[in-house]
């Protein structure tokens, strides 16, 4: 069992880190921008299934395998750069057809959600994050340094849905006063879409120890 004190303490070091906007932040915002509030969330829901993997990944010592090889690490780091500029492209390509919104399908929803779980997944920074956050809060008298890295990435991917689902909400609403006006809406959509192309390319220049 990890002691109090050490949990509480990674707690407040991940609240932290995770209020500042990063680029999980960004993504939610672009998003929440482009498609709207109920979009925003839903892919802030996929970016964190789609960290998933990575602490496991990280808790097993396979992120320290990604992070030494320079070819993995800039085939992820590309990949998902890429798919984040694909989603900016669509947002602004389609940016009139947001004008008027209507409720999403179930499929619809699903598509979010997988979309959101890629970014999360192919995002260069979250490895080496993890990589240098986790290990720094294991106690070696408190059991399996595996199980306890889990365990504190559940915490902080739960802070962290918490806190990138509020910033989603709050962009979609400010999305939602800009629908008053057709004009502002398309502009405000193609505004998330290059929000998206842009932090795209800033994860395509990440280095692994970045």
């Amino acid at each position: 069992m990890i002691p109090v004190d050490t949990l509480l303490a990674f707690m407040l070091a991940s609240l932290i880190l995770i209020v500042i906007p990063g680029s999980s932040v960004l993504f939610a915002i672009g998003r929440s921008l482009a498609l709207g509030r109920r979009a925003g969330v839903l892919s802030v829901v996929g970016n964190t299934l789609g960290t998933v993997p990575v602490v496991v990944a990280v808790a097993f010592g396979v992120g320290a395998i990604v992070t030494s090889s320079v070819v993995a690490f800039t085939i992820i780091k590309l990949a998902g750069a890429a798919y984040l500029v694909w989603l900016g492209v669509q947002a602004i390509r389609h940016r009139h057809a947001h004008v008027q919104t209507a409720p999403l399908a179930p499929a619809s929803s699903l598509k979010l959600v997988r979309e959101g779980f890629i970014v999360g997944f192919t995002n260069p920074k979250t490895i080496a994050f993890f990589l240098a956050v986790l290990p720094q809060f294991v106690t070696p008298a408190a059991g399996a340094p595996w199980a306890q890295m889990l365990l504190l990435g559940g915490v902080f991917l739960t802070i962290a849905i918490i806190s990138d689902s509020a910033w989603a909400y709050a962009a979609g609403t400010a999305r939602a006063w800009f629908a008053r006006s057709p004009r502002r809406l398309s502009t405000l959509s193609g505004v998330g879409g290059g929000l998206l192309i842009g932090l795209g390319g800033t994860l395509a220049f990440t280095a692994p120890s970045s």
